[in-house]
């Protein structure tokens, strides 16, 4: 028996999360799920100093993550309506683990743990990932004040980051399938082929009764 379809983009910032899920939720008819970035009032801040920053912008997302959820579960999933959100909710422990000094991360890890602990978790992930070349050209070309300060080392970090993350994702978690696309090869801005591909990929999955529409 599948699951209904709740479906998570992820993968570093400036890769075409949120472009993407936007076309997959049309696409799909699924209801879409937003991440709230730029109303984070710690973000520029944290940027220009993550050490200074990091816990109060770690804190703000967690909690609007956890309010989002909720009020998805309420709403839609447990009304058997489909979702694709352009975040995974452990993308958190990602950051956190990246900028947070270790007693701020290990109150911060018990917070997240107790959050998130009933909370739906997406069924099926696809994951974005790209050059720092590509990531740092699509985060100029959006042109967003809070991003004007993001380091290139940082960036690259986190891809890194990302890529172990996922790695472990797939290995600990067999039953919840990963589509892993190169932003690099894949412009589905563009190119109608190329989200068609993505489409595709995703319905593929859906189709072999991992989750239903």
């Amino acid at each position: 028996m599948g699951q209904l379809p709740f479906i998570a983009v992820e993968g570093p910032i400036g890769v075409g999360k949120t472009s993407l899920s936007k076309k997959l939720a049309s696409q799909f008819d699924f209801h879409l799920l937003k991440e709230i970035v730029e109303e984070n009032p710690f973000l520029g801040k944290f940027y220009a100093n993550i050490e200074e920053w990091s816990f109060q912008t770690e804190m703000f997302f967690l909690c609007n993550r956890f309010k989002q959820l909720e009020e998805i579960e309420g709403d839609y999933l447990q009304l058997g309506k489909p979702v694709i959100a352009d975040y995974h909710v452990a993308k958190n422990m990602i950051f956190a683990r990246r900028t947070l000094k270790e007693d701020h991360f290990n109150k911060y890890s018990q917070i997240f743990n107790i959050l998130t602990n009933d909370m739906p978790k997406p069924n099926m992930v696809v994951y974005l990932h790209a050059s720092l070349d590509t990531l740092l050209e699509r985060i100029r070309m959006r042109n967003r004040d809070v991003e004007a300060n993001i380091q290139a080392s940082y960036l690259q970090q986190l891809s890194q980051d990302y890529e172990d993350f996922m790695n472990h994702f797939e290995a600990s978690h067999p039953d919840i399938p990963v589509i892993r696309l190169n932003g690099d090869q894949l412009d589905f801005v563009k190119h109608q082929d190329d989200l068609r591909y993505i489409v595709n990929q995703v319905q593929h999955h859906m189709n072999k009764g991992e989750v239903i529409k």
